[in-house]
């Protein structure tokens, strides 16, 4: 049976939600948070502390946010154990103490670490629900960070760390179709676990039609902007993107690869590859953006480009990013995977050969050279995003919520 708003009846229920990342920095525990904190429910937030600047505690529109003053760096596996652990711990403390004092109906705990559903262990016992958000695949994403063999140790204890985490929870929830089909397939009945994609706020990403009204006599004059916005790690392939604009820059002369991102060691080495090529002069690093730089990036840009590398991981990663392109009108490239065909057939998107730089300039070279068909692609892609808004999706997410209790 759906619930309906009516009958959800999450008004003054008390919700717990642990994240191990920054709040309101990482925008699906945002949304959920503040989608909860809309039905009339009083939410507290555990997280991690960006930086000094932050409060220890305060009220985010709503939420009741606490952050924990350890600091999240990427480093080797051992780094990663260390982080979580306390963490976990932290958190134990943290729910078992307010469960004691008042009991939460729910705890919503966003991974990564799959095993943070544990440090609601107290809470259960006192009659909490538990629901197990899965960003990620641990054992997928970890094998493309390290570069593990799925036989490894390591992979199999995450597998098994997965099913026990799952097999704890009362509801899973997760991104994409081909989560949902894997998780399935190893960890988890059907029936426990439900998608609510990774959409845009379309409070913020107002949702803007494509321009069809363009030209293919484009003037070559022109800067022709591309846009690469996201995490800078070497999976999402900004190292393929430089290759593919010196490429480009051939038949495009003015064109212009913008970058937003947290500045990484994995930056600086792009970087460097740019400078050796004189490319130097094609790329503008914007920095880090929040929502609204984000959005004006992607006013500002001709085309948006998602050039990841072919691992595991993003075989069965759908970006978030192709819906923000979408819902503000802009062309996007995007690999073809099995993951983001789920929901994108081969006229909705501009389609790459994933890991494939001299695929992705070809592509890119279409777009320039194509806008009309290509802005006919964008309207048809912009379909498929309406019917996945956040608006949407949020009702999907309370639904889930509302059955559980």
């Amino acid at each position: 049976m759906v619930a309906t708003k009516k009958d959800r009846q999450l008004h003054g229920k008390r919700v717990g939600v642990l994240l191990f990342s920054n709040y309101p920095a990482d925008p699906r525990p945002r949304r959920a948070a503040e989608a909860l904190t809309r039905e009339g429910a009083i939410v507290d937030l555990l997280c991690m502390q960006q930086n000094e600047r932050e409060p220890r505690h305060e009220n985010v529109n709503g939420v009741n946010v606490s952050r924990v003053p350890l600091r999240r760096y990427r480093g080797g596996k051992l780094a990663y154990v260390g982080q979580y652990s306390a963490f976990i711990l932290i958190s134990f403390v943290y729910l078992t103490i307010r469960s004691l004092r008042k009991r939460y109906d729910f705890i919503h705990v966003h991974n990564m670490p799959d095993v943070l559903i544990f440090a609601a262990a107290a809470a259960k016992a006192r009659g909490s629900k538990l629901i197990l958000d899965l960003h990620d695949p641990m054992p997928e994403l970890m094998q493309t960070i390290f570069k593990l063999s799925p036989k490894s140790l390591s992979v199999r204890a995450l597998k098994t760390m997965e099913k026990k985490s799952i097999a704890f929870s009362d509801l899973v929830l997760t991104v994409n179709i081909a989560c949902q089909n894997l998780y399935s397939a190893r960890s988890c009945r059907p029936d426990k676990i439900r998608v609510v994609l990774n959409s845009p706020d379309d409070y913020i990403f107002r949702f803007r039609p494509a321009n069809l009204n363009g030209s293919n006599n484009r003037a070559i004059e022109k800067p022709y902007k591309i846009l690469y916005h996201g995490s800078l790690v070497a999976r999402n392939g900004l190292d393929l993107a430089v290759e593919a604009l010196e490429t480009v820059r051939r038949s495009i002369p003015n064109v212009k690869l913008v970058v937003c991102g947290e500045r990484t060691p994995f930056l600086e080495k792009v970087m460097e590859m740019a400078c050796e090529r004189d490319l130097e002069n094609n790329i503008n690093y914007l920095g880090v953006q929040n929502l609204n730089g984000i959005v004006e990036a992607i006013t500002a840009c001709d085309l948006g480009i998602i050039p990841n590398h072919k691992n595991i991981f993003t075989e069965i990663n759908t970006p978030t990013r192709i819906f923000e392109y979408l819902a503000l009108g802009k062309p996007v490239i995007a690999p073809r995977t099995k993951a983001i065909q789920d929901y994108f057939g081969d006229g909705d998107l501009v389609f790459f050969e994933l890991g494939n730089a001299k695929d992705l300039a070809h592509q890119i070279e279409y777009a320039f050279s194509h806008p009309k068909e290509v802005a006919e692609t964008t309207r048809r892609g912009q379909r498929v995003y309406l019917d996945h808004t956040w608006a949407r999706e949020k009702s999907q997410f309370l639904d889930a919520v509302g059955e559980l209790l």
